[in-house]
């Protein structure tokens, strides 16, 4: 299977109703493993040709690190994250910690890049909303599905 049709699978099963139940479950601990094995080079979003992350937060309540796998779209030298939690009707943990502490560690293909993440409103996820859906476009049903508005972060990278 060509880069170009395993995405195109991909994306087609991330639509379907009983994915998000299967996905939730099992695609978090592979990629735990994953990342794990391959000191952070390759997850599950990587592998099937989309661009996966780590992405390490600081836990709101215990203020230890919490580390999550996730799709990431880069664009424009920044790079954006979707609060989807699979189409849930609560927002994910760490977009929580993201919003109380903005500081955060991303790790992609192994390296690690210190960020400050940003809430986007209004109109600038607008704008940016066509950029993430065209890449994952799961995005539109899980906010349909979850009732709530998809929080999306835009993260810059800082210095040192």
């Amino acid at each position: 299977m060509t880069p170009k049709a395993m995405k195109k699978t991909v994306q087609l099963i991330a639509r379907q109703s009983w994915f998000p139940a299967i996905g939730k479950r099992t695609i978090p601990q592979i990629d735990k493993v994953l990342y794990k094995a391959t000191r952070g080079r390759v997850g599950t979003m990587s592998a099937s040709g989309f661009t996966g992350l780590l992405l390490t937060t600081t836990g709101r309540k215990t203020g230890k690190e919490r580390s999550v796998p996730l799709l990431y779209v880069r664009h424009e030298g920044r790079y954006y994250l979707t609060g989807s939690n699979w189409g849930q009707q609560n927002h994910p943990a760490w977009s929580g910690n993201l919003m109380a502490n903005p500081e955060a560690m991303l790790t992609i293909k192994g390296a690690r890049i210190p960020v400050t993440a940003r809430l986007l409103e209004g109109a600038d996820r607008d704008a940016i909303w066509p950029v993430l859906t065209e890449i994952w476009p799961a995005y539109d049903i899980y906010t349909e599905r979850s009732g709530r508005e998809l929080r999306v972060f835009e993260l810059t990278p800082r210095s040192g």
